[in-house]
């Protein structure tokens, strides 16, 4: 009986990932277009410009945010990290949030989707509700989301104050002389310039470095509960043929269930389908497809943005305009007659198919090795300088407030956090090749010094400098390594006489000077 309970388990496991890795797919070219839009937006937007268009929430910024998002992501992680970066940039918190709305709500790819597994009324429905909370969150978002709260939240950001794990601002890796000459800097110049796009492509890394963990728990945890869980019992919980109670009970509970099915952006229509088929009334099924925004992983990265006293009055507010706006949706529908009256038993495939969704993943997975490619070389572009990556997770680290640092054989190391510090004086020669190159590692291994990696006695990648022999696992950290050794290789021992000498202005310690405007196109030439 172990053995068959066991392969059960494997099939079930098997079939769970699965399902979760096709929501990946599903939500893959959005991911790598909102992270890309928002940072774009960190390195090219000046703050006053922002202040300027999205500076408060009145008709006019509300329908500029409203654009904006029907534009951008529709994956709703990546469109909390845009809305995010807009308000970090000084927007105003209720049209950052409209932004994030419009951008999981009135997008192109979502109607398509709805069109294909459940019908066009659903995306009308949806479209229309989305416009529906907009007009629900500028009216209330001022009353519930008060200023003293979202300031807080705002100082919180741009101190890098978050909430466990990595610090992001310390990630960032653009220092502030940096920034500052970016914002300076003319669009034309800009957006002609290697030095900037590499500086932007680091902004987007450092956003999905930041969510990694919350983006894989997401999409691991729905697939388990869109296989294991059957559609039955997510029936269980809802009402039927109570009239408008039934109706009022629907769209209650459907973001609830949308909140503990982990399932984000397009992925949650696969699970709205099965709903639908279940009996769900029209709204409820409306309200659950909205409320991808409270899903829990997404909750805990409000709070690690926001703090927790905002977040808990993001979740009421949310809830609220989600379940109003599906029962205005559903009243609407009904008195036009558009409610379905044939259940769909359509279901989404779990298998790879030439259509739009693969074409755009593969154009935007070509894209996002470009972005790779220029956070990876952004020092022999020109990029931002003041960083130095984490030796223990390879995060990239701004030297000037991180949030950890430790000293080994005179050299400095700096960590995203205290937990990655601990881990490296813990456990020093695991992740630094060592003053006399690879004997740290013990057994002949190597230390690449670019990433860290482990590397064999028999590594082919080697580079020699200033008397040491050092091993790399690829050739593009060799690469890195030979255009910038004294980033990546340990110091030289310093004699007591040049020690008490001043430093040098081309010392590495000489504070950075800042960079004129004209210099940031100047220096996107490697």
């Amino acid at each position: 009986m172990t053995p068959i309970l066991a392969a059960d388990a494997l099939i079930w496991t098997g079939r769970s990932l699965r399902e979760g890795f096709f929501m990946f797919w599903e939500t893959l070219w959005p991911l790598v277009l909102g992270f890309g839009l928002s940072g774009a937006v960190q390195a090219f937007v000046p703050r006053e410009q922002m202040e300027r268009v999205m500076g408060d929430h009145r008709l006019a910024s509300v329908f500029r945010a409203s654009g904006l998002g029907m534009v951008s992501s529709s994956c709703s992680y990546a469109a909390t990290a845009m809305a995010k970066s807009l308000f970090q940039k000084g927007a105003d918190f209720v049209t950052a949030m409209i932004f994030m709305f419009a951008s999981t709500n009135l997008v192109i790819e979502l109607g398509i989707v709805l069109v294909i597994l459940m019908g066009w009324q659903f995306a009308a429905a949806e479209f229309v509700g989305g416009a529906v909370m907009i007009v629900l969150l500028a009216l209330l978002g001022g009353v519930v989301l008060h200023r003293r709260l979202t300031e807080t939240a705002r100082e919180r950001l741009e101190h890098g104050h978050m909430a466990g794990g990595h610090d992001h601002q310390a990630m960032v890796g653009v220092s502030d002389q940096r920034l500052a000459a970016l914002e300076a800097t003319s669009w034309a110049k800009k957006l002609t310039s290697k030095a900037a796009w590499a500086d932007a492509a680091s902004y987007t890394m450092a956003d999905l470095t930041m969510l990694r963990n919350e983006l894989i728990i997401g999409y691991v945890v729905a697939g388990f509960l869109t296989v294991v869980v059957p559609s039955h019992l997510w029936n269980a919980v809802f009402l039927h043929g109570h009239g408008v109670w039934t109706s009022i009970e629907n769209v209650v509970v459907g973001p609830f269930i949308a909140m503990l099915s982990f399932v984000c952006s397009i992925g949650n229509v696969p699970l709205a389908a099965a709903l639908w088929k279940g009996g769900i009334s029209f709204g409820g099924v409306i309200s659950f497809i909205f409320a991808d925004l409270i899903t829990l992983p997404l909750l805990l990265i409000y709070r690690k943005y926001y703090g927790t006293a905002l977040t808990v009055r993001l979740l009421v507010l949310f809830w609220a305009v989600m379940a109003t706006a599906g029962l205005i949706v559903e009243g609407l529908a009904s008195v036009a007659g558009l409610i379905p009256s044939h259940r769909s038993q359509a279901v989404a495939p779990t298998h790879f198919q030439w259509n739009y969704t693969t074409f755009l993943n593969l154009a935007f997975l070509a894209l996002f090795g470009v972005l790779y490619w220029l956070y990876k070389h952004r020092d022999r572009l020109g990029g931002g300088s003041g960083y130095a990556l984490d030796p223990v997770c390879g995060m990239q680290v701004r030297t000037a407030n991180a949030p950890a640092q430790s000293s080994l054989a005179g050299q400095t190391f700096w960590f995203c956090s205290d937990r990655c510090r601990d881990r490296f004086n813990t456990e020093p020669a695991r992740f630094t090749v060592g003053i006399d190159g690879h004997e740290a590692l013990g057994g002949g291994d190597w230390s690449d010094p670019v990433c860290g990696m482990t590397v064999g006695p028999d590594a082919v990648n080697r580079r020699h400098h200033d008397g040491r022999d050092y091993a790399f696992c690829a050739p593009g950290c060799a690469d890195a390594f030979e255009a910038e050794p004294s980033r990546y290789a340990p110091p030289a021992p310093v004699s007591p006489a040049s020690a008490a000498s001043p430093a040098s202005p081309a010392s590495p310690a000489s504070p950075a000077s800042p960079a004129s405007p004209a210099d940031v196109g100047d220096r996107a030439e490697p």
